[in-house]
C-alpha cells in the first residue's frame, strides 16, 4: 500500500473524530482499511511461510497451517 493512501486513511480517522464524515467518505475510508487488511495479511503469510521450527532432535519443519 503506497505511503498517500495510508496517509488519507490517517486523515479521514482524524476528521471523523473532529467534525465527522459524508457517506462517500466512509466507503472510501472502508474501501482503504480493507485494501490495507488485504494486504498485510498477505505480507504476513510470505512471512509465514519462511518460517521453520526446531524439532527436539535438531531437524527443522515447515510450519504448517493449523486444521480445525
Amino acid at each position: 500500500m503506497e505511503k498517500a493512501q495510508i496517509d488519507r486513511i490517517n486523515e479521514l480517522a482524524r476528521k471523523l473524530k473532529s467534525v465527522g464524515l459524508t457517506e462517500e467518505e466512509i466507503a472510501e475510508r472502508d474501501a482503504l482499511r480493507k485494501q490495507y487488511i488485504l494486504e498485510f495479511r498477505e505480507s504476513l503469510r510470505g512471512t509465514l511461510d519462511q518460517v521453520y521450527l526446531q524439532q527436539e532432535d535438531g531437524s527443522y519443519k515447515k510450519l504448517e497451517k493449523k486444521n480445525n
